[in-house]
C-alpha cells in the first residue's frame, strides 16, 4: 500500500511525505491517534517509500525495493508487537541485535514498526530510550500508540509526532464501501464503532445482517402493531438465538428512529437505512420529531436494563410496551 492509497490523514500524510522528498527523514517517528486511523497501514506504506529507490514523495510500487517489500520480501524491515500483554526488554535487546548486523550497503536504510509502542515495560522503555539516543545509522523508528503522552516523556521527545485522528463517518463509509462491503451495512456500522477496524468487525459479525433485518421489521411493527412486534421478538429473535445480539439491535433501533428525525428534517443523505426511504417517506410524519425522539429514549434505556442484567427478551417486550404507550 502506497501513501497515496490512505484513507484521510491528510496532516500526517503531509508531514511524511515532506521528509520523503526533501529528505529529511527523522530517525524516529511516533504515530500516535485512536485506534483504526491506519496507523499501521501508513506506518508500513512509509517504509516502502524509505525503501523505494524511485524517489520522489512515495513508494513508486515499481521498482525492485517496492516488489520485494510488497511480497513480504524485505530484510531490513523489523515489526515488534506485544509478547503477551506488554513488549518487553528480551525485543528490544533483539531488535539492537538485527539492527546492528552489517549491510553489504552501509548506506542502507533499515526500519523497525512497534505496535502499542504504550504497552512497553519499563525496563523494555529504558532499553529503547538508550537505542533513540545511540541510533544505529541509518536506522528508522516508527512507534505507533493511542496518544503521544502514553509512552514515556523522554521516547516522546526524541521522536517526531506525526497525529492521527479519528475518522469521520463519510471517510469510513467511502472507503468501506470501496473495500466492497454492501453499502446499508457499511452505513450502520460507522455509527456504531470508531475507527475502520472496528467497522470491519460490526460488519463481519455473525448474525449482523439478520439483525439489521429484525430491526427493520420490528421499526415498522413497533408503534403500530403490537402484536406483530411480540411475534417478531419471540420468532426472529428468540428462537432464532439472536438474544446475545440484543444490545446491537437496539443500537440499531435508535438509529433507525433517528432516521425518522433526519427525514422530517431533509437530511435524507444523512439516513442509516436508505434503503427504507421509501417506507419511511411515507411514515415518518405520523408522528411528531419529539415522538421519535423519545423511542430513541426507550430503546437507550432498554439497552442500560440489560447491561444491569434484565432478561434481552422482557427488556425488549417491555420496550414495546412503551412504544405502544408513546
Amino acid at each position: 500500500m502506497r501513501l497515496a492509497e490512505i484513507t484521510g490523514q491528510e496532516k500526517a500524510k503531509q508531514i511524511l511525505r515532506h521528509a520523503l522528498q526533501s529528505g529529511k527523514v527523522s530517525h524516529a517517528y511516533l504515530f500516535h491517534g485512536p485506534g483504526g486511523t491506519g496507523r499501521l497501514q501508513t506506518a508500513l506504506a512509509f517504509a516502502q517509500a524509505l525503501f523505494c529507490t524511485a524517489g520522489g514523495d512515495d513508494a513508486c510500487g515499481e521498482c525492485l525495493e517496492c516488489r520485494k517489500f510488497e511480497h513480504g520480501n524485505q530484510p531490513d524491515l523489523h515489526r515488534i508487537s506485544p509478547d503477551g500483554n506488554s513488549i518487553k526488554l528480551g525485543q528490544i535487546d533483539d531488535l539492537q541485535r538485527e539492527m546492528s548486523y552489517r549491510t553489504a550497503d552501509p548506506s542502507r536504510r533499515k526500519v523497525y514498526i512497534m505496535e502499542k509502542a504504550e504497552s512497553m515495560t519499563p525496563p523494555a522503555s529504558n532499553s529503547l530510550l538508550k537505542f533513540l539516543e545511540e541510533p544505529v545509522s541509518p536506522t528508522v523508528a516508527i512507534l505507533l500508540a493511542t496518544h503521544a503522552g502514553a509512552v514515556l516523556p523522554t521516547i516522546a521527545s526524541r521522536t517526531q509526532p506525526v497525529p492521527f485522528l479519528p475518522y469521520s463517518p463519510k471517510e469510513m463509509l467511502e472507503q468501506l464501501v470501496q473495500e466492497g462491503f454492501p453499502p446499508p451495512h457499511v452505513r450502520a456500522a460507522v455509527h456504531l464503532a470508531s475507527g475502520l477496524d472496528g467497522c470491519r468487525a460490526v460488519i463481519e459479525q455473525i448474525g449482523f445482517a439478520e439483525i439489521r433485518n429484525v430491526v427493520i421489521q420490528l421499526g415498522k411493527e413497533s408503534t403500530s402493531r403490537f402484536t406483530a412486534g411480540m411475534v417478531t421478538v419471540q420468532q426472529r429473535l428468540i428462537k432464532a438465538d439472536l438474544g446475545s445480539s440484543s444490545q446491537l439491535l437496539l443500537s440499531l433501533l435508535v438509529l433507525w428512529f433517528r432516521d425518522m428525525i433526519h427525514y422530517q428534517a431533509g437530511r435524507s443523505e444523512q439516513m442509516v437505512f436508505i434503503d427504507q426511504l421509501d417506507w419511511i417517506s411515507q411514515h415518518a410524519y405520523t408522528k411528531p420529531a419529539a415522538y421519535w425522539v423519545s423511542c430513541m429514549e426507550h430503546a437507550m434505556e432498554a439497552a442500560g436494563k440489560i447491561k444491569a442484567n434484565v432478561a434481552p427478551q422482557l427488556a425488549i417486550e417491555q420496550l414495546l410496551v412503551r412504544l405502544q404507550e408513546g
